[in-house]
């Protein structure tokens, strides 16, 4: 005898998450990707930030995060495009000096992967990432006077 509920199984994919079901639909923000998308990037070694790493780029941040409602710098350099099921991502980030560049780029993409998928459910199709800058070891020391 078949049972009463034969045929109205949930198809569950084993290592994402159900976003569409008969109970209803989960949508998942284009921010909450970007900002998962940026803690991701800025947790690995040798990611110094996400962004341009320009003067007029800080500037314009440091003046963004005072305005109500703007977006904060956790998805400073972070692009991302969310549809129903995927998601593609872009990052724009400055490494540190003397870091192997790919090798930082391929993890910082896995660990974008992993973190937006696992939180999300989201399957992530791309992460294309843009190294703006490198970030030499004294550049942020201020500068001695020309004269005493």
């Amino acid at each position: 005898m078949a049972s009463p509920n034969a045929g109205s199984a949930i198809e569950v994919r084993p290592s994402k998450g159900v976003l569409s079901t008969p109970m209803g639909r989960t949508t998942i923000a284009d921010v909450v990707v970007r900002k998962i998308a940026g803690v991701a990037a800025r947790e690995m070694s040798g990611v110094h930030e996400l962004g341009t790493g320009s003067g007029a780029a800080k500037a314009y941040s440091a003046l963004k995060e005072r305005i109500p409602g703007s977006s904060s710098s956790s998805d400073q350099g972070v692009t991302v495009e969310v549809g129903e099921t995927q998601a593609a991502i872009d990052l724009d980030i400055v490494v540190e000096f003397g870091v192997a560049i790919a090798d930082v780029a391929q993890a910082v993409r896995r660990n974008v992967i992993s973190a937006v998928e696992r939180m999300t459910g989201l399957e992530v199709t791309e992460v294309n990432i843009v190294v703006n800058d490198v970030r030499l070891p004294n550049e942020d020391l201020p500068a001695e006077p020309r004269v005493q």
